[in-house]
This record gives structure tokens, sequence and C-alpha cells, in this order.
């Protein structure tokens, strides 16, 4: 029998304690990313968690991150490239210029307060339509 995957539940990004709070500002007031409550556990009160459609993101604590050194990342797609770009500008989000630009896709990137990596692309027409 073959490993069959049938979606992705969640993607984890972790930031230390000390810039935690920021962190979970951009994700909830920057990005407007819905958070959800976490369940029961000793970890309750550590992080959160946000809805994505179907995924969600979960914010870790971890205090030996190496985030900025790191180019694995998270790819967020939005309605409008040009507006998100225009948001995140505004508040005050150092946007990061594609460094390897593929075909006709158009993207840039930012870090989170805990440098996590973040692609950011406009959906395609044929992404529209499948839905």
């Amino acid at each position: 029998m073959t490993l069959q995957v049938l979606g992705v539940n969640h993607v984890n990004v972790t930031v230390p304690a000390a810039l935690e709070e920021a962190t979970r500002q951009f994700y909830g007031e920057v990005l407007g990313l819905q958070q959800i409550p976490k369940p029961d556990g000793p970890r309750k009160n550590v992080g959160a968690w946000y809805e994505l459609g179907g995924v969600q993101l979960h914010l870790s604590v971890e205090d030996e991150t190496t985030n900025a050194a790191s180019n694995r990342h998270i790819c967020l797609v939005v309605a409008d490239l040009a507006e998100a770009e225009r948001s995140l500008r505004k508040a005050g989000t150092k946007i990061i210029a594609d460094p390897r630009p593929v075909g006709d896709t158009q993207r840039f990137f930012v870090r989170d307060p805990g440098a996590n990596l973040i692609e950011v692309t406009e959906q395609t027409p044929s992404e529209t339509e499948s839905r």
C-alpha cells in the first residue's frame, strides 16, 4: 500500500518568548488572521493558533530559533498583491523583493517579528476558477 497524503492540517512557526506578543500582533492585526482557541494542555497559554482557510498556522515559542538564517517559509496567497504590499508597508513591514523570479509569478517576501520567512503571492485566475 502506498502512503496517501490527504492534505495539510497545520504549519508551525517559532519565535523566541521575547517576540511572542509582537508576532501575535503581526499575524492577528497586520495579516488579519483569525485566532482560534488552542486545546487544553500545558501549552494552552503559550503561542497562538490561527485559521487559514482549511489549514491552521500555529505559533510556538522556542528560544533557540535560527529563523533569520533560514529560507524555509510559508506561502500566503492573496487576492491583490499590490494591495497586500501597500498594507504591509503601511504597517512597517519590510518587503523583500523576489530574489529568484519564477516565470510570470509575481511575489515578494516578508519576515514576521520572529524572523520567519513568508512568501506572498497573488491568486492566479486558474486557482480562482478551481475554487
